[in-house]
């Protein structure tokens, strides 16, 4: 094995030199967009859901007509879970998310989630729980659907539930975002799940 001696500024590459001596140039950069890209979609769907704003919410399948803040919006007693649990679902748990259709409970818990998820990842705090909720909202919604229209197993709400898993592996809350001052806070330093 060979090692760099740690003299005028030299880094030390044995096992014991930090991960991030060994990154890429600019993979820090990329672990921040990463999780602000993901933050951004669970945020958007938040807003979209709440507010009608016409791309997944509020606009006519058929006519293309778009009513934003219109009655599919949350805001205005729409529910965010009902059109796609009554209609979206297919496979094996077709029943059990059709049964959750339109709920009160489901609507808060999934709007909750959205929001909770989406502003964790954006401001890079929390991540230990953001990362759970969001990796379990995504298996939710890919096993909502079995099995995927374009492959045999595999979609996006995996693919991004395996993204979190990485993000929060690398720390990127720290990249971007205000992970080292949330981490620095009395209350996260003594229960360490809220990292």
């Amino acid at each position: 094995m060979t090692t760099i001696s740690r003299h005028r500024g030299s880094a030390d590459t044995t096992s014991d030199a930090p991960l991030e001596a060994t990154r890429p140039h600019g993979f820090g950069t990329a672990l921040g967009l990463l999780r602000l890209s993901l933050g951004w979609v669970f945020l958007w769907a938040f807003l979209d859901k709440s507010f009608a704003l016409g791309f997944a919410t509020g606009r006519d399948a058929e006519t293309g007509v778009v009513d934003r803040f219109g009655d599919a919006a949350w805001v205005n007693g729409g529910s965010p879970t009902k059109g796609f649990l009554s209609f979206g679902t297919d496979g094996p748990l077709k029943d059990f998310y059709g049964s959750m259709a339109g709920q009160a409970w489901a609507d808060w818990l999934f709007m909750i989630g959205l929001l909770g998820i989406g502003v964790a990842l954006m401001l890079g705090i929390g991540m230990r729980i953001a990362t759970v909720a969001g990796a379990a909202l995504l298996v939710m919604m890919w096993s909502a659907a079995l099995p995927p229209a374009n492959n045999p197993f595999m979609d996006d709400h995996i693919v991004y539930a395996l993204a979190l898993a990485v993000l929060l592996g690398a720390g990127a809350g720290h990249h971007l975002g205000l992970g080292s001052t949330w981490e620095r806070l009395s209350v996260v330093r003594h229960h360490h799940w809220l990292r």
